[in-house]
């Protein structure tokens, strides 16, 4: 075996063996390190055994060779970015995510050229000075944003292999996920709590109130009472739809398997919604001719509908119409035929830069329209959970003072049966 081949052999074996150990310790696998152990004596035992051998006899395979190209394998499939350096910071090994992490990574070439951090780079000089691993972070925003635990760790080498110096191994961590959540989770429990300390404020100081100056003032009282009333109303809208939310997101996973037709349901919700729309001066339309059949599940299929609609006419009303539309449409991709609900307003449009974010939490465009009509904030994140439970996928379209479209788009459903058979409600 040549001596290059016997190096790049050793080296991927190494890497290997401690990317898999760091991999399974970092995620809090109790057995990461005897992993890592067992892999050692697997590996660098082939490795050194036929580096041994070498000097006494040629062969053409041994079964080291075979161990050197597991580890290479396991290398290989280690799910996050792996880097070997010597003590120049000059790139020896790294694994496929780490290539696709930072496409400018190049052997033979110093890792300051493809990764521009200078708490890594500096982590190096240290771990190769105190021996002592480390953790540090590195964060990117080209082309999203994303952020990695570094762990750095030296990598002794055995006497004869570039002369014995230790080497630098480097597992990155992905923690863009577990952020983003943690980042979710704080916003929503500050959310929640600010929506419901407003509405509570307002009921103790009326209480305080009416037991106080307005006891023995009717007139007050009943005033008094009419805003208790209508912040009693807010408060429970928030709990129902959060409630409906945590509902529909632990049965996101699991699709729906009953027919059911949506022309049904748009046509249903139009007359549920009718009152409300003449009430505000708004026309309101659907156009949808025979039977739109999709599995789903007919109760959130009306929530989506009735969400939709409710904030054409409440937001978008200004324009004065407000039209419901299904129809069919083919993908030429697949040639898969899908059913596009589709609600319009010509109200004043929506900013591009709120589109992204409306389907989130509590996000509203204007706070106190919102809350004047009765909002929570959580209408359209409910449909987006409604729509991915149904295979869906939600569009959402808007030009300033050109009205908006909201599109949820389904997967056609080939109806067996007649249409008038599809599932509806008892």
């Amino acid at each position: 075996m040549a001596r290059g081949a016997r190096r790049s052999s050793w080296t991927a074996a190494t890497v290997a063996t401690v990317g898999l150990g760091v991999f399974a310790a970092g995620r809090g696998t109790l057995d990461g390190p005897m992993i890592a152990a067992s892999l050692v004596v697997l590996c660098l035992g082939g490795v050194i055994g036929s580096l041994g051998r070498a000097r006494i006899v040629r062969v053409t395979e041994s079964p080291g060779a075979s161990r050197h190209s597991v580890a290479e394998a396991l290398l290989a499939n280690i799910p996050d970015p792996v880097i070997l350096v010597d003590r120049r910071a000059v790139v020896i090994e790294v694994n496929p995510a780490a290539r696709a992490l930072l496409p400018a990574l190049k052997l033979r070439h110093p890792l300051s050229f493809a990764l521009r951090a200078p708490d890594v780079l500096d982590g190096i000089e240290e771990v190769l000075r105190t021996g002592a691993p480390l953790k540090t972070l590195y964060a990117t925003r080209v082309p999203t944003e994303r952020a990695f635990e570094v762990q750095i760790g030296a990598l002794p080498m055995p006497d004869g292999v570039v002369g014995g110096q230790p080497n630098v191994v480097l597992f990155l961590r992905d923690l863009t996920s577990a952020r983003r959540l943690e980042a979710t989770r704080v916003d929503f429990v500050a959310n929640a709590s600010h929506e419901l300390r407003t509405p509570l404020a307002s009921l103790l100081g009326f209480i305080e109130t009416l037991q106080g100056p307005a006891r023995n003032d009717p007139p007050a009282r009943e005033r008094f009472l009419g805003i208790m009333k209508t912040q009693a109303q807010r408060m429970a809208r928030l709990v129902d739809d959060l409630l409906s939310l945590s509902r529909i997101e632990l049965r996101e996973h699991v699709p729906p398997t009953r027919p059911v037709d949506l022309t049904r349901i748009a046509r249903q919700m139009v007359d549920t919604q009718g009152p409300l729309a003449r009430d505000r001066g708004v026309v309101l339309s659907v156009a949808a001719e025979g039977a739109f059949p999709i599995l789903g599940e007919r109760d959130e299929l009306l929530r989506v509908v009735e969400n939709l609609i409710e904030n054409a006419v409440k937001y978008g009303g200004s324009g004065g119409r407000v039209e419901v539309a299904l129809r069919r449409q083919t993908e030429a991709a697949s040639g898969r035929t899908s059913i596009e609900l589709a609600v319009r307003d010509h109200g004043p449009g929506i900013a591009a830069e709120h589109i992204p974010r409306l389907t989130e939490r509590f996000y509203r465009v204007d706070v106190a329209s919102s809350r004047d009509q009765g909002g929570t904030g959580l209408g359209l994140a409910i449909v987006k959970h409604i729509v991915n439970r149904h295979r869906g996928r939600l569009l959402i379209e808007s030009v300033p003072d050109a009205g908006t479209t909201v599109r949820a788009i389904f997967p056609e459903f080939e109806a067996v049966e007649p249409p008038d058979l599809l599932a509806e409600p008892a």
